[in-house]
């Protein structure tokens, strides 16, 4: 019986737990600053890419071929990201994160301002491969917010990232929506034939300047977080590493001789294919709302124009933003990551049957009216609930790192993942998207009844998490 009350005190470990580390806030705010321009920029195009795809002619005036297409040009990016991320997270733990996000952020900006110049479909295709082979950013700034956080204070780090999303997700829709074809809307500003010639540059440029601005930012004010190049003063003040030696030492071992096949374990492998399969559903997702937008309504379509789709991707963005800020944690902290990510997740099939609801009610109607949108709002609902899932899945991703040393070798096998099953959803959605309604197969609902069985799927997978997140923090 002594021996039982000497080891109850563990139980005050857990107590030791609650009080939070405060987190490092200059130098989050910082990597959210630059994680930002990203989504900005990757979203502007949502408005206006079906539109542009009809102007090149290569749909022949089909426009209910115009999904493959789009579908094409967005999974070519994530095809290119996937063959690539993992060397670049790999590679951060070699030479540091800062260098590889330097890399990232040029070529996205470079990229974004050849889409913008594109006339041609393959100019569309190769500007958006090279964005994805140059960027492995998201996967590094993941390892980065591991490295700035620990397991009391984790949820609160990772929330950030739906939330500049979400953002992104807001301004990056609204502004190629508004600047797209600035000829038309600003006739006496913008009267150079060049606009003429290229009526989508202008967000494409604004997107560019916010890299150029995210460089600088990234160059002269972020810190470095690997272990073995970073400055002695951010391992004793931010990171908390209390031997630097040691760790430094454990880091080059590490990393020169941890062999990627060690990482294959079922505590690391079970989270990254939850991330990967709920990556897959929501490119789908979002590839299917500006196309179901802007098909027209005799084919099941709402008939938005680009300006109108960009406004209610905005208020998507915005919406899930604001929910995900005040809310994300606090859910968490209530129900636990792996509740939040099952219940998130659930959300998915009631998600795909607005769409042939509203379907149905433009047939039935006639028309666009209240009833649709009631039918978007009760979506956005649904949408806030399921984005919940990232900021759990990313907090268990981390939690499975054996040491912080490791990370940017976990989460660059969660982002390739992630990038496949993104390099799939796009076109595979679009296309089904599009045989659905060409073939009227399921009366045209096809593509919605695949997705909910794949759905069925994640929710299995969730149940499959470990009860909790694991404390990484020896």
């Amino acid at each position: 019986m002594d021996i039982a009350s000497e080891t109850t005190p563990l139980v005050p470990a857990v107590a030791l737990k609650k009080p939070k580390t405060p987190l490092p806030k200059l130098q989050i705010g910082i990597l959210m600053t630059l994680q930002l321009a990203e989504p900005i920029a990757s979203t502007s195009i949502f408005p206006y890419i079906n539109q542009l795809i009809r102007e090149l002619g290569i749909t022949g005036g089909n426009d209910a071929a115009v999904g493959y297409y789009a579908g094409i040009i967005e999974s070519l990016f994530f095809v290119a990201q996937a063959l690539t991320v993992l060397r670049w997270s790999r590679l951060s733990d070699h030479i540091g994160r800062k260098p590889v996000l330097v890399v990232g952020l040029s070529g996205a900006c470079i990229s974004i301002l050849c889409f913008g110049l594109s006339t041609t479909f393959w100019s569309l295709v190769i500007s958006r491969c090279m964005c994805g082979i140059l960027n492995g950013n998201v996967g590094v700034m993941k390892t980065m917010m591991g490295e700035f956080t620990d397991s009391t204070n984790m949820a609160q780090g990772f929330a950030l990232f739906p939330i500049v999303w979400s953002m992104g997700g807001f301004i990056g829709p609204l502004m190629g929506g508004t600047l797209a074809r600035p000829q038309d809307h600003w006739p006496s500003l913008f009267a150079n034939p060049f606009w003429g010639k290229y009526p989508y540059f202008l967000p494409c440029a604004v997107a560019a300047c916010l890299f150029v601005l995210a460089l600088f930012i990234l160059v002269f004010f972020l810190e470095e977080t690997l272990s073995t190049k970073r400055r002695p003063r951010l391992a004793s003040t931010t990171l908390g590493v209390s031997s630097d030696a040691d760790r430094e030492a454990l880091a080059r071992k590490s990393m020169a001789n941890m062999p990627l096949r060690s990482l294959v374990t079922p505590a690391i492998v079970v989270p990254i294919a939850n991330y990967a399969m709920l990556a897959f559903l929501d490119v789908s997702l979002r590839a299917l709302l500006p196309l179901f937008f802007s098909t027209p309504t005799h084919l099941g379509g709402l008939g938005f124009s680009p300006s109108s789709i960009g406004s209610w991707l905005a208020v998507f963005g915005i919406m899930d933003g604001i929910f995900q800020a005040l809310f994300f944690a606090k859910v968490v902290g209530w129900l636990g990551p792996k509740r939040v990510f099952c219940v998130s997740v659930s959300c998915f099939v009631p998600l795909m049957m607005v769409f042939p609801i509203m379907s149905w009610l433009v047939r039935a109607r006639g028309v666009v009216d209240h009833a649709i949108t009631f039918a978007l709002l009760g979506q956005l609902v649904l949408t806030l609930i399921w984005d919940m899932a990232f900021g759990s899945v990313f907090m268990f991703i981390t939690a499975s790192a054996p040491t912080k040393d490791v990370l940017g070798a976990i989460n660059g096998l969660g982002q390739t993942s992630a990038s496949v099953a993104r390099a799939i959803g796009p076109a595979l959605a679009t296309s089904l998207f599009a045989l659905s309604k060409e073939h009227n197969l399921l009366a045209g609902n096809a593509v919605y009844v695949i997705l909910i069985i794949l759905a069925g799927a994640l929710r299995w997978l969730g149940s499959q998490l470990p009860d909790e997140v694991q404390d990484r923090d020896e």
